[in-house]
């Protein structure tokens, strides 16, 4: 049995042995029991080839097995995770590893995610997950340009730095309507509390000094369409990818290192934040706490656009909304969008999922269209699959002709 990016499976409560196969460089196999915080209860929930063996999970070599029944109960998720051999400087993740699962009694998985691109040292593999009184498989497939150590750090684990005998060299900022170069970004918050986001956060920075902008600020806010439609995209992981890509650009703009997040879902959106310091599994974990709804952007807007005029925000506001279908009230929409073009509001409406999107392509289609505070970016189904140069590049764009005029 083949599974795909974000597909789960039920297991037995029986042992499961996960084996990883790496073709092109060396890479070390570890895996991670977490709580239901989604982070360690000690540094001893970090299983590798110096700790080999911890409650039930232990690690021989490239397989990883985990006998279900013996998992404390306080364990909520054990993760798997393959890394790159920080003993060989430069070593990136360009073809998936193969993840094999056999367990007696069952017939055997296996999972490749899609190949990596953006110098991945890092992939969180697969996560067996409690489900009621049983056990499930999802395979993830999730690539991060950080290594164990910040992987493990995000997770709560506090383990010896890798060596980096060769850091690389953080983006220069750039002045407004210039082409010289000012001091550089500061990423060093996002190199303490979440290394796994320093690269795309990087390459964000560098988007911003190529469009003029990087000497700018702005409040970066994010809505999440959270109609029933858009389940798949939650469990597949793709939402919280998505949502950790753009706290990256945020860490770029505002350095606070949170953004607001609503969730887009009836009457009564669901208002909470993602940070540097809680990011990983973040989405999943406040997702679950909304229910499925049919996705009342505009109350979500409104409920953002209340949280920016309440916190006094000197900046402007970057509201970066993401839409799976069409808008149920379109008059709404539009009235919302125009009464906000005086209170320094940017409107990024930013498509993917499976649902039509035509009234948000053409906003600003008509030679007539009035919002100027509006750009529409079509993601594809998968944003996922877009290259961090391109994907910063379809957020920013429009933000930064609005925000030179």
């Amino acid at each position: 049995m083949s599974l795909r990016k974000g597909e789960n499976n039920t297991l037995m409560a029986a042992p499961v042995v996960l084996a990883v196969s790496v073709q092109g460089l060396a890479a070390d196999v570890s895996a991670l029991l977490l709580g239901s915080d989604g982070r360690v209860r000690s540094d001893d929930d970090l299983v590798f080839y110096n700790h080999p063996s911890q409650d039930g999970v232990s690690i021989a070599g490239s397989a990883v097995t985990a006998d279900l029944v013996r998992v404390p109960t306080d364990v909520d998720r054990v993760v798997v995770v393959v890394s790159a051999d920080p003993l060989q400087p430069g070593a990136v993740f360009t073809r998936a590893p193969l993840l094999t699962v056999n367990q007696t009694g069952s017939p055997a998985m296996s999972f490749t995610a899609p190949d990596f691109t953006s110098g991945e040292t890092v992939v969180v593999l697969a996560e067996l997950y409690r489900r009621n009184i049983g056990w499930k498989i999802r395979a993830v497939g999730q690539g991060y340009a950080s290594g164990l150590a910040g992987l493990a750090t995000d997770y709560g684990v506090d383990v010896e730095p890798e060596p980096d005998p060769t850091p690389a060299s953080l983006p220069a900022q750039g002045r407004r309507n210039s082409g010289s170069a000012g001091p550089a970004v500061d990423l060093s918050k996002v190199e303490r509390l979440a290394p796994g986001l320093l690269f795309p956060a990087r390459q964000a920075g560098n988007t911003l000094v190529d469009r003029g902008i990087a000497n700018r600020r702005a409040a970066v806010y994010l809505i999440l369409d959270h109609d029933w439609h858009m389940e798949e995209l939650y469990e597949s992981f793709a939402v919280q990818a998505f949502a950790e890509r753009v706290l990256a650009l945020s860490a770029n703009l505002d350095d606070d290192g949170t953004v607001p997040v609503v969730f887009s879902s009836g009457q009564d959106p669901f208002l909470e934040e993602i940070r540097l310091d809680n990011y990983r599994g973040r989405i999943g974990q406040l997702h679950t706490q909304v229910d499925w709804g049919w996705g009342n952007v505009a109350e979500a807007m409104r409920r953002a656009v209340r949280h920016y005029q309440e916190s006094r925000a000197a900046d402007p506001a970057f509201i970066v909304t993401q839409v799976g279908d069409e808008p149920w009230d379109k008059a709404e929409v539009r009235s919302l969008l125009q009464n906000t073009a005086s209170l320094g509001v940017f409107w990024l409406f930013v498509g993917f999922g499976r649902g039509k999107l035509a009234f948000y392509k053409n906003l600003n289609a008509s030679t007539s269209a009035t919002f100027t505070n509006v750009a529409f970016y079509d993601a594809s189904k998968n944003p996922g699959s877009v290259p961090d140069e391109r994907f910063y590049a379809g957020l920013v764009d429009a933000f930064a002709v609005w925000l030179r005029r």
